[in-house]
């Protein structure tokens, strides 16, 4: 391996520089949504091994003063579960320079919240939703939550966290007919619909390629009822490919993990809720900041620790190699 760089930022061998922190608040999760947990949730994390929020504050300054980080997105597990959330946010919005702040929930709960969080410096967020027929979604998170998640949407947009953007998984023989109405419905309402090509990051292990529905079978869904166009901004680092719709202002993104792979504009770097660093969302090894952290270590130490993890990045993340293994955390445990 040649020599990292004297370089303050979050460089990797292969040129690229993550700006972008994913912050997992918690493991735990009120959906139980089948392409990500068994039924009876999982062996949640003990508390004594969660970041305290101001550990988890202290490696959030540490990215953005040292480090060179400009986008911190809190994830879960489901982040609305995290006590103290307000004040992390507030936190991280305090910081100079001040990073862009947005999250990953399921927005059961969001309603009630959303206007405290705009108030407490989040800047956007982003919902999870992979159907709008009640019943389906009952069957795919085994919640009777579809009216708590529309309201909070509709909250979340209204407190001015927009765009509000919609993350959609699409499953075989589940919901994989749905791609017109969730797009009609987000057009309808003003939000901003991203399709996920689904990725092995069940607890389970079960991840079948077979019941993954592609990019291309999406955008081949939505041109049965509208005009896609390619969006003619560079992406950069963006996991999303965007496409205007019937020519625009309107866009729809896909995430095409699987069969697009964007590993070379990569810019993300991401901490978990108990202080394990993952330079890949699907890297089988981890950096422990959390002990370092607790044993006294200065704020350098612990960056350069940082930029070490960050400079041992792969090339990609390798699902479609004959050797791929799944990583031994679920999504839910890693972070969105």
């Amino acid at each position: 391996m040649s020599e990292r760089p004297d370089s303050p930022l979050l460089v990797d061998r292969f040129g690229r520089v993550a700006t972008d922190l994913r912050v997992s608040l918690t493991d735990r999760c009120n959906l139980r949504c089948t392409y990500c947990m068994p039924a009876e949730g999982l062996d949640w994390l003990p508390k004594s091994e969660v970041l305290s929020n101001d550990e988890l504050t202290r490696l959030i300054r540490i990215a953005v003063t040292r480090l060179g980080v400009t986008n911190i997105r809190f994830t879960g597990g489901e982040p609305l579960l995290r006590r103290g959330l307000d004040e992390v946010i507030a936190a991280t919005a305090a910081l100079d320079p001040r990073p862009r702040i947005s999250m990953t929930t399921n927005g059961i709960g969001l309603s009630r919240r959303a206007a405290s969080l705009a108030e407490a410096g989040l800047d956007r967020i982003n919902v999870s939703l992979d159907t709008v027929d009640s019943a389906r979604f009952e069957t795919i998170t085994r919640r009777d939550r579809l009216a708590d998640v529309i309201a909070g949407m509709a909250a979340a947009r209204d407190a001015g966290l927009s765009p509000v953007k919609v993350n959609t998984v699409l499953m075989r023989g589940v919901n994989a007919d749905e791609a017109v109405g969730l797009l009609r419905f987000c057009l309808d309402n003003g939000y901003e619909l991203r399709f996920i090509e689904q990725m092995p990051l069940d607890a389970q292990h079960g991840w079948d390629r077979g019941s993954m529905v592609t990019a291309t079978e999406i955008l081949d869904s939505l041109r049965t009822a509208f005009r896609l166009t390619s969006e003619p901004v560079a992406r950069g680092g963006a996991p999303a490919e965007r496409w205007l719709v019937d020519g625009g202002p309107a866009v729809v993104g896909i995430i095409a993990s699987v069969t697009r792979p964007f590993c070379a504009a990569c810019d993300r770097t991401r901490l978990t809720a108990d202080g394990q660093l993952r330079n890949c969302l699907f890297s089988r090894t981890e950096t422990d900041l959390r002990a370092p952290l607790r044993a006294g270590a200065d704020d350098e130490a612990i960056a350069d620790l940082w930029r070490s993890t960050m400079w041992a990045k792969a090339a990609g993340h390798g699902i479609n190699d004959a050797g791929f293994e799944q990583p031994d955390r679920p999504m839910s445990a890693i972070g969105g």
